[in-house]
């Protein structure tokens, strides 16, 4: 396989001009480790915090890579590598550290742990917006909150990645999606993927509060699945039923969150990381994925794909815009 690959890097924290692409080695496969011959990248939400300095960890600096999911077909594998095998069509994600790790390049070497299988029949666009958007709602929905058939799930920022895959996990499994977003403008594409219900949350927490309450007829949501926190957070709890749970897995909005009073409930918060850092969690959420990929049931929603390399700032702007729905995907 060649010895460079172009790849983004960036040697400052700024916004999207400080990505640049360069040639950086890359090695054979060591023990353990899967090359990867890159076709298409997922841009998400933490990528943007990690490269402005804003997330949970910081970057490496400099020459600090970036991203988390890419979708492509195996080149090499070393040794005791036995699950995948040249010309495997994959996806990546669990357990990447990105400052080292991210996959933003032609090629990337990764452990065999961050290597999952893609379905044949799925193209690499398609699965570059699934792993991480699918795999954080079935883990947030099922595995931590417990969804039920029949359950209402209110969905905030529902126009997001993971926003549109949890629309589409709760239909799935026979439960009620209600979703929010802050502009008229995204109704109808959140009806068209499966919501039963669009709130538009100009109004505030209090707003969508009441709404729920008047569509449940009075009862309240048996899940939250929340992408926001900040002081909305207390208010947005009073579209919860009672006993019913809340699960936090972002923080958009960064200020402090007051625990709502309206016991009994229960929060729970999520990191996708946890689920799949561990072969059973990688096991259960890789199976729910490539099933629902497989039969057609997961419906990635793509705002764009940009070309080549060479836009991923563009891509980046796009994604700070908010202008988009679903998820952003440069193919190389």
């Amino acid at each position: 396989m060649p010895t460079t690959a172009r790849t983004v890097l960036f040697h400052e924290i700024g916004g999207p001009e400080v990505l640049s692409i360069e040639d950086v080695p890359v090695p054979d496969p060591g023990p353990g480790q899967v090359a990867v011959r890159v076709e298409a990248l997922g841009l998400n939400r933490a990528e943007a915090l990690f490269r402005s300095g804003t997330y949970y960890y910081q970057p490496t600096l400099p020459a600090s890579r970036l991203g988390y999911e890419a979708s492509g077909v195996v080149g090499a594998v070393g040794e005791g590598v036995t699950e995948l095998a040249v010309g495997d069509p994959v996806m990546t994600g669990p357990g990447i550290e990105m400052s080292a790790q991210g996959v933003y390049a032609e090629r990337v070497v990764l452990p065999e742990t961050s290597v999952l299988p893609r379905p044949a029949s799925v193209d690499a666009v398609t699965g570059a917006a699934s792993w991480l958007t699918y795999t954080t709602a079935y883990g947030a929905l099922l595995e931590t909150a417990g969804l039920k058939p029949g359950d209402h799930v209110l969905i905030t920022g529902a126009s997001s990645g993971v926003g549109t895959a949890a629309i589409q996990v709760a239909r799935r499994i026979g439960a009620i999606p209600l979703a929010t977003t802050r502009t008229e403008a995204k109704r109808q594409g959140l009806l068209d993927v499966g919501a039963a219900e669009v709130i538009v949350s100009e109004g505030g927490a209090e707003t969508v509060a009441k709404e729920v309450r008047r569509i449940t007829g009075g009862r309240g949501v048996e899940v939250i699945f929340d992408a926001i926190g900040g002081p909305g957070f207390r208010p947005l709890a009073d579209a919860l039923a009672q006993g019913g749970s809340v699960v936090a897995y972002g923080w958009l909005d960064r200020r402090p969150a007051e625990i709502p009073w309206n016991w009994p409930f229960t929060i729970h918060t999520y990191a996708n990381l946890i689920l799949t850092a561990t072969p059973a969690g990688r096991r259960r959420s890789t199976a729910f994925l490539n099933a629902g990929l497989s039969d057609g049931g997961f419906r990635p929603v793509i705002a764009e794909v940009f070309e080549g390399l060479d836009r991923i700032r563009d891509a980046h702007r796009l994604m700070e815009s908010n202008r988009h729905t679903g998820k952003i995907v440069v193919r190389i």
